[in-house]
């Protein structure tokens, strides 16, 4: 019963956004940029992104106020994209405080970057021996329970580390880029899903 409640817990403070359109992603219109389309895949409707000025931006800050959290993300990176690429950015208006997937693509595969800064501390987990091919879907995962920072590539532990991560205030995202306009993503997005709270693999999305 135990278990049960705080599965309960997880899914009612959690917020997903389907990429399946661009008018209204997660209850939010989005700002469009370049010419993000709308495509059919084995996933459904997906977001497909052109690497070359594509992005997708939101005024809000899906996990600002949170103390511990588990963003999730469905994707597929395509192989002929740049090297270092930004696919999803949430960030403290105002400040360099910020969350964020990357992929670094070379060789046919990519592995994944996850970045945290905020106040009172911040750390990057990548581990460049953990690759996987390109052109297929994923779900990653970047968890924080209050103590520790750890990052998940369909349910496998990609790295983790100890820090204090302070709970980022209101701002904005992106997705497809960096705020910035640096890096653009190549590939496609299916859905996003920010829980506030620590999740186990085993309580992830369902790829």
């Amino acid at each position: 019963m135990k278990f049960s409640l705080v599965l309960l817990a997880a899914a009612l403070s959690a917020q997903t956004w389907r990429f399946d359109n661009l008018k209204k992603i997660g209850g939010l219109k989005p700002t469009v940029e370049g010419n993000p389309k709308v495509v059919q895949s084995p996933k459904g409707k997906v977001v497909q992104f052109d690497g070359d000025g594509d992005a997708l931006f939101f005024d809000v800050h899906p996990l600002a106020g949170a103390e511990t959290f588990t963003w999730e993300v469905i994707f597929r990176p395509d192989c002929d994209g740049r090297k270092e690429q930004r696919f999803f950015h949430l960030q403290e208006e105002g400040s360099q405080y910020r969350l964020l997937f990357e992929t670094r693509v070379g060789g046919g595969v990519w592995y994944l970057d996850s970045f945290a800064n905020s106040a009172s501390g911040s750390k990057a987990l990548m581990d460049a021996k953990l690759t996987h091919p390109c052109d297929a879907w994923y779900h990653v995962a970047s968890v924080y329970d209050g103590k520790e920072f750890s990052n998940y590539v369909d349910g496998k532990l990609q790295g983790k580390a100890e820090v204090k991560l302070t709970p980022q205030k209101a701002g904005r995202t992106s997705a497809g880029v960096r705020i910035n306009r640096v890096d653009y993503f190549k590939g496609a997005l299916h859905s996003a899903r920010y829980s506030r709270t620590a999740l186990t693999p085993a309580q992830f999305l369902k790829k």
